[in-house]
């Protein structure tokens, strides 16, 4: 006698949605390392990741954000289905939107990046401010959207998990605080490289974690 085995197509749509949690941070970290290491006159210390956007293949890091961004729009969906929680999707779901802005206005080329680029911080243009305004809002709802998921975690028991979310965005929030108020010294570009790492880590795990828990 063979078993029937039934598919709910809900939790087939929130595995689905979970499973763009599952790639969006090694996706963008990849592409935008490989750029980083590759692109002449790119400095991991002097240079953030946003001034990949500029010069003849600029197009891949604009890519890379819509991408990810749409990406992170997904998993917002889907974390929000799997732990019942409206504000967690709306939250990491702002932090997607902030992505695909940070793709359409692009950080003003500066510090010889890219070669050709006056050194010094150069003219901010309304473009450069909108990005980082996007940059500023996202990040902030992913830090309230970690400590709001912590919170949860704790409530269900789940300490390690509440102690993880909790941890990734202070830690988070620290690497945001370094790279704002550090005047583009190497420790604060690579505290927020650190940062950045930390957090899509955690967003790809907590994707896993509760992929296989629904």
């Amino acid at each position: 006698m063979t078993e029937q085995l039934t598919c709910d197509p809900q939790t087939s749509l929130t595995k689905s949605l979970l499973g763009y949690g599952v790639l969006a941070g090694p996706l963008y970290v990849t592409v935008s390392l490989a750029q980083a290491l590759t692109r002449t006159g790119f400095d991991l210390t002097r240079h953030p990741w946003s001034f990949l956007s500029n010069g003849d293949l600029g197009w891949i890091q604009i890519t890379n954000f819509v991408i990810t961004g749409l990406a992170t729009l997904a998993a917002a969906i889907g974390i929000g289905r799997a732990i019942g929680s409206p504000w967690t999707t709306r939250l990491i779901a702002v932090y997607g939107l902030s992505l695909i802005g940070a793709g359409i206005f692009r950080a003003d080329p500066a510090m010889g990046f890219p070669v050709g680029t006056p050194e010094g911080p150069g003219v901010v243009t309304w473009q450069g401010t909108m990005h980082f305004v996007c940059g500023g809002i996202g990040f902030t709802c992913l830090i309230v959207a970690c400590l709001i998921m912590a919170r949860r975690f704790a409530g269900e028991s789940r300490t390690g998990w509440a102690a993880y979310t909790g941890a990734s965005g202070v830690l988070f929030a620290a690497a945001f605080a370094a790279v704002s108020s550090g005047g583009g010294a190497a420790w604060s570009n690579l505290t927020f490289v650190a940062g950045v790492l930390i957090i899509w880590t955690w967003l790809s795990l907590v994707s896993v974690h509760l992929y296989r828990r629904i």
